[in-house]
């Protein structure tokens, strides 16, 4: 079954590993990254060595967070340009990390911004 027919739910119960590999493809062609905001910004998900900003695939994903202490929050859409031109230095320069596809049991991989670029980025040419 390919990733276009799977329903949200069995999104969802896919391995962190398996949930970032469908994060960057739905990126790739979708050229759009979700999370989730309130009035004071970006929502942060904290690890025990890392604070981190969850990312999703799809409006639909992140929507599923905002719930319980999050239901005030509203989904954020990133264009995929600015999340590589602004997003990915300003989170490394504020040491913050990337929560990939959080589910509410799982946090999902937990990677510094530059490793999600490097997969999300075409290669430059030289």
């Amino acid at each position: 079954m390919s990733n276009k027919s799977k329903s949200l739910k069995q999104i969802t119960e896919m391995t962190p590993e398996s949930r970032y590999d469908y994060l960057v493809e739905q990126v790739k062609e979708h050229k759009t990254l979700w999370s989730l905001q309130d009035l004071d910004g970006c929502v942060m998900l904290t690890t025990d060595d890392e604070d981190c900003i969850p990312m999703w695939p799809t409006e639909e994903a992140a929507a599923l967070w905002a719930v319980d202490d999050w239901k005030d929050c509203q989904v954020l859409a990133i264009p995929l340009d600015e999340w590589l031109e602004r997003w990915v230095p300003g989170m490394q320069d504020d040491d913050l990390f990337v929560a990939v596809f959080p589910v509410h049991d799982d946090l999902g991989v937990v990677i510094p911004p530059y490793e999600l670029e490097e997969r999300l980025a075409p290669k430059k040419r030289h």
